[in-house]
Parts: C-alpha cells; structure tokens; sequence
C-alpha cells in the first residue's frame, strides 16, 4: 500500500519561507523518493499552477513523476497536453526537507496564496498535501465544509458518498 498524507497540522512560517513539515508528511515524503535514504534529505515537488487559487499542492517525488509521464504519454498537438504541460511541470519546483524537519517555499508561490510569513495550514489530500495560509483556509474550506454539513442530517455519515462514486 502506498503512504498516503491524512491529517491537518498548523505551523508558523518564517519571513524567509521556512516552515516545519509535520513528521508524518515527512515520513510519506520519504517513502515517495527513490533517491531518499537514511541521513538524505527527501525531494518533495510543489505546484502552484494557475489553476490553483490560494493553495499550493505537495507531491512526493514519485506521484508527481507518475503525473509527469501520464502527460508525456499524451498525443503531441493535444492541446489538453499542452495545458497539462503548463500547469504541472512548468509551474512546479523541486524543493527538499532540510535536517531540521523544514522546507522553504519561495517569496513568489508564497505570495501566490498571500503567505509571506504567519501561520500556514497543512491538509492531507492522499497523494498529495496542500499548503494553505492558515486564515484563507477557516475563511473559504473550512466555512464552506462546515456549512455543508450544516445541511445534512445529524446522523449523516459522509462514507456513504463512497457508495455513490462506485458507479462513475
């Protein structure tokens, strides 16, 4: 079974775009790289593509390049490869976990989910993690999931909604 990134963490970020990735992200992260080994750093790929409005995506070093190879193996000319291309693999950066447990995201993706330094927020999304700034995260998510709740029944169990995926 792959690791998967599950859980929801917050950390403080550095006016030089420092921040402490939590320890099971790091554990994924390092499974993800087959370049890691004891005493390495793990390789991580951030996208900050313009399809993504104030989150950065995480992948392990593996899923993205799983992402990459899918969108080579698309027809030359497709115009969706070419999106693809741009998205993915032209607004992505390889980054790294330092010895201390940190990366650093650059002024420029930072000041794209305007995260210049603060509180960040991690969520775990599977095979890959998002980056959030903590306060644009409680604004639009996570009212917009509380507020989706709000409207289901008390006893509603969200599994059910695996049930409904199976048939598509």
């Amino acid at each position: 079974m792959v690791p998967s990134f599950t859980g929801e963490y917050t950390q403080r970020v550095d006016g030089k775009g420092r921040m402490s990735i939590p320890a099971d992200f790091r554990r994924v992260l390092e499974a993800g790289d087959p370049t890691w080994s004891d005493g390495n750093s793990p390789k991580l790929k951030v996208v900050y593509g313009d399809h993504l409005i104030e989150v950065l995506h995480v992948y392990t070093m593996d899923a993205f390049n799983d992402i990459a190879a899918a969108i080579q193996a698309m027809p030359r000319g497709n115009p969706n490869r070419r999106r693809l291309q741009r998205l993915f693999l032209g607004q992505s950066l390889t980054g790294e976990v330092d010895k201390d447990g940190r990366c650093v995201i650059p002024i420029k993706q930072r000041e794209k989910i305007g995260l210049v330094d603060g509180e960040v927020f991690f969520s775990g999304a599977g095979e890959y993690f998002e980056i959030w700034k903590a306060e644009t995260f409680a604004r639009t998510e996570g009212r917009a999931t509380a507020e989706w709740l709000k409207d289901m029944p008390q006893d509603f169990d969200p599994l059910v909604l695996l049930d409904q995926t199976q048939g598509e």
